[in-house]
């Protein structure tokens, strides 16, 4: 079903979903303020519900039998490794109902805004039923998912990072983490809890711009702006990359030998700065929160080393983002079969879930 070239998938729930290699090619929307909370704490429904492998097609009949839809993010990483899971799996059902869905899933090697001009506009000149983008920087790509609408072009946003109409964006629909600041606000609230609400702390924050990374710095900084005996003394943004991530802790630990911790905002983030901080011999004595289902960072988190993680369910908003599209392609309005913004979750993790969680994603068993 996919166009691009294949290559194997990390071994991410490959046991409940029995699923072949995959083409692959990129996590996350304006800021937003304060609302209600919409991830899910760690306990008995916690790393169990935390991934939804068993879903099936919402019982919407397809006005067509083929399908074409192009997909870009922003960047090849693992955790979109983990949302094309969900889109395989949605194109399999369909295609058990006699409808072909094809797709194209690509994105670029790092974050670039500039890339993803490029890949939509090149997109609209090939015919799609639906352009999906996972947004790398509102201000620059929202004009352009405006101006194809514009030529008559069907456009939605998916995964992590939305372009709203708040951003003055016109977007069709939005699948994906609607919460980012609120997922940023409750790992920060759980690791002041853990500080006892006293100590330096220090933020990595990811790709400049990129929505659901900036909202959870937001939420973050709010946060510790409760605390009056607390203070982010160090800030930078690692574009989502590991090497970067752990060459900036082993500075923040430099600089600030009573640092107490590390929010984090990405799912590459939490595993460089746990690796600087076991390479200091600090585990245990800086506390480190963060995103996502890292196999590395799981095992951080089992080990004590990171003190909790916001799995986001990938595997559904791949699968809704392919159902959503259908709709989109078939005409339909947000509001007829589905909503403006598909509300995808994501579940705090501790350390007395990361072992399931390893079993869950990985097959892992101690």
């Amino acid at each position: 079903m996919l166009k691009n070239a294949k290559r194997n998938l990390r071994a991410l729930a490959l046991a409940a979903l029995c699923v072949c290699p995959l083409g692959l090619g990129g996590c996350e929307a304006g800021l937003s303020g304060p609302s209600d909370s919409s991830a899910v704490q760690s306990g008995p429904e916690g790393p169990e519900g935390a991934v939804r492998f068993d879903r099936s097609l919402d019982g919407y009949g397809p006005r067509k039998t083929e399908y074409d839809f192009y997909f870009t993010y922003k960047m090849v990483h693992p955790w979109w490794d983990a949302v094309a899971l969900g889109m395989e799996d949605a194109a399999r059902q369909y295609e058990e109902m006699g409808v072909s869905v094809n797709y194209e899933y690509l994105a670029p090697v790092s974050v670039s805004a500039q890339d993803q001009l490029r890949r939509l506009r090149e997109a609209a000149g090939r015919g799609f039923d639906v352009i999906g983008v996972d947004v790398a920087d509102v201000g620059t790509v929202t004009p352009a998912i405006n101006a194809l609408l514009d030529e008559g072009h069907k456009v939605m946003t998916f995964s992590s990072s939305d372009a709203s109409k708040e951003n003055g964006c016109r977007r069709i629909a939005y699948v994906g983490n609607t919460h980012n600041y609120e997922d940023g606000a409750d790992l920060t609230r759980a690791l002041c809890e853990k500080l006892g609400g006293t100590g330096k702390v220090a933020l990595l924050v990811g790709t400049p711009g990129a929505p659901c990374h900036e909202d959870r710095a937001l939420g973050a900084r709010r946060v510790i702006g409760q605390y009056p005996d607390m203070e982010i003394v160090e800030t930078e943004y690692d574009r989502d990359t590991v090497e970067l991530a752990y060459e900036y802790t082993k500075e923040f630990l430099a600089r600030h030998p009573d640092l107490a911790g590390i929010i984090c905002c990405n799912m590459s983030n939490p595993v460089g700065a746990a690796r600087a901080v076991v390479e200091a011999g600090l585990q245990g004595q800086v506390a480190i929160v963060g995103m996502d289902h890292d196999q590395e960072a799981l095992g951080y988190l089992r080990d004590g080393v990171i003190y909790a993680l916001g799995v986001q369910d990938c595997y559904s908003i791949g699968f809704d983002t392919i159902q959503v599209a259908v709709k989109i392609a078939d005409g339909l309005l947000p509001g007829e079969s589905y909503p403006e913004k598909t509300e995808e979750i994501t579940t705090i993790i501790y350390q007395d879930g990361a072992a399931a969680m390893l079993r869950i994603l990985y097959g892992e068993i101690d």
